[in-house]
Formats: structure tokens, C-alpha cells, sequence
């Protein structure tokens, strides 16, 4: 199945040539191993979009949800690294995750873990808030591990609900049931930025980043992450905090990409990771 898995997705890297109207393969891809059923895709362009682009993916086999889960992160008063709640934890991989407060900390969108709310959305006049015609998904890790992409119900709704072990509210969700859902006419939409994204196929789970603001990897616009996830095989997929926060951490490679923050990896309120489960919290 992992086999299968990976050699579907090199399919789909070759075939993009033919969806943009490029005569030769653009992708330059490389598979490293990282856990068992963990694997890294580092694929390297300079078509893709007629732009040059770094697009690194961690896959998760759902095969193998019995090994291992999917958890947030997250401190509410200090700001801190991926890679330091990464090891906190002693994670096998993860990237960062929603909208933060720079100056003060602490997640801008509804947020909770166990039950317990972490943040609401903050006010629309303050520094750091986010539109809500942006922030349209969420983000559920469900009590059995398994993780949902979806419309973002209200924050009453995940408040009163005892179904999920963690919300995180964020956006925009970018597909849909294999579809593209439609995007608002913003400077954030249709710029090329530095991106970090969430997407499940038929067959995992995927952590992606996109790098970008340097001369080796231009970042995308949020339509063309939306073309390019939907080639991926992506059946739901949604947006995350990107720009310079974007990062992706693996235990036996530290950083992956090239974050574009001046300082280079810059300190998030929250971040996804993914983690060997114990023998306590197996299903």
C-alpha cells in the first residue's frame, strides 16, 4: 500500500507538464524516508507556473494512523519555534500552524484543545486580526486521532460539541470535495506568498510548504495552491499561517525549508505535529 501510495503520487508530478502546457517534466523530486510510513517529498521547478518553486511534502500513510497521530502544540503566552515545540514533544515531523498574535502571543482564530478553549477569534479592529472571509475552515482532530478538514462552524458550536480533541480555525479552505472553493478578491489571495497548507488525499495525510520570497522559489498565489493541491490528488486541503512563518521540522533533518523570515525561523503560537503513539493512546 505505501508502495502504491507513493508511486500514485509521482504520477501525478508527471502529469502536471500536461496540465499546464509544458512539453518536459518540470520536477526535480526527492523521497527521503523519515518513520516507517513517514515520508518526504522535496520536489524543485522552474516551470511550475513559469516560476521557480521549492515545494516540500511530509506524507502520512492513513494505513498507518494506528502508529502514530496528528496533535497540536501550542503556548498561549510565549511565543516559541516549531522546532522547539517539536522536540518538546518529542515529535517525528511537523510545521506550523495558525494566525498569531506577533507581539503578544497567542492564537488570533477559535482554538481548543480537550474541551478547553485556547483563544477566540479576535476582534476585527485590533492588530493581528484576520477576516473572516478568510478564516472559513477548521482544523478537527477528532478523540479517535483521525483529522477532519471543513467549513468552520460557529465557535458556539465546537464549544458545546465534546466530539473533538482539538479545533483550530483557519484559512481559507481551499478544497473541497476535490473542488476549489472560491476565494475572496484579496492582495493575501493573489500575491505570491510563502505558504503552508494541510491536505488529505484518499491515502494520507499531507503537510506541505511552499517556500518563497527568494530568487530560487517565488511562493504562490492562493490560486495556484489551489491547482496545485488539486493535481496533488488533494481531496480537502486548507490554508495555514504562511509568509515567514512558514516552516517544516523532521527529527532526523531539523529544517526542510527556507523560511523567509529575516531572522530565519521565526517563533509561532501553535504548530501541528506528528508523534509515535504510545501504547496508552492507541485505539
Amino acid at each position: 500500500m505505501q508502495r502504491q501510495t507513493f508511486t500514485s503520487l509521482l504520477i501525478l508530478f508527471l502529469s502536471f507538464p500536461l496540465c499546464y502546457g509544458q512539453k518536459n517534466n518540470p520536477f526535480k523530486q526527492q523521497i527521503t524516508p523519515l518513520k516507517d510510513s513517514i515520508n518526504i517529498i522535496q520536489i524543485k521547478t522552474d516551470t511550475l507556473f513559469k516560476s521557480n518553486q521549492i515545494i516540500n511534502l511530509l506524507v502520512l500513510d492513513k494505513e498507518y494512523f494506528n502508529k502514530f497521530k496528528i496533535q497540536f502544540s501550542h503556548n498561549n503566552l510565549e511565543l516559541k519555534t516549531t522546532s522547539s515545540f517539536a522536540k518538546s514533544k518529542n515529535a517525528l515531523a511537523g510545521i506550523n500552524g495558525g494566525f498569531f498574535n506577533m507581539d503578544d502571543g497567542g492564537s488570533v482564530t477559535y482554538f481548543e484543545v480537550n474541551d478547553t478553549v485556547i483563544s477566540r477569534k479576535r476582534s476585527d479592529e485590533l492588530k493581528w486580526a484576520v477576516t473572516d472571509s478568510l478564516m472559513n475552515g477548521a482544523i478537527v482532530l477528532e478523540k479517535d486521532f483521525d483529522i477532519i478538514l471543513q467549513p468552520a462552524n460557529s465557535e458556539q458550536y465546537y464549544e458545546t460539541s465534546k466530539k473533538e480533541a482539538a479545533v483550530l480555525i483557519t484559512g481559507p479552505l481551499l478544497l473541497l470535495n476535490s473542488k476549489e472553493t472560491k476565494l475572496p478578491l484579496m492582495e493575501f489571495v493573489k500575491k505570491r506568498h510563502p505558504r503552508t497548507c494541510l491536505c488529505e488525499t484518499k491515502e494520507s495525510i499531507i503537510f506541505i510548504t511552499i517556500d518563497g520570497r527568494n530568487e530560487h522559489a517565488e511562493g504562490m498565489n492562493l490560486y495556484e495552491t489551489q491547482k496545485f493541491l488539486q493535481n496533488l490528488g488533494c481531496v480537502d486541503a486548507i490554508n495555514l499561517d504562511g509568509g515567514g512563518s512558514t516552516t517544516m521540522w523532521t527529527q532526523n533533518k531539523g529544517i526542510i525549508n527556507n523560511p523567509s523570515d529575516i531572522n530565519g525561523e521565526r517563533p509561532v503560537s501553535n504548530v501541528l505535529l506528528i508523534t509515535k503513539k504510545t501504547k496508552f493512546n492507541k485505539k
